[in-house]
């Protein structure tokens, strides 16, 4: 089952639950897919 939970705050792309798990990051009340929230990391 998929569900959309929100976009990512980088990049506008849709954020899905997917069968119970979150496929992306939320942190610190924002929301990242996987791709930006790895880049986020690499800036930092």
């Amino acid at each position: 089952m998929e569900e959309l939970v929100g976009h990512c705050h980088s990049c506008e792309k849709p954020v899905y639950c997917e069968n119970g798990f979150l496929n992306g990051v939320h942190e610190e009340q924002q929301l990242y897919c996987t791709d930006c929230y790895s880049k986020k990391e690499r800036d930092t």
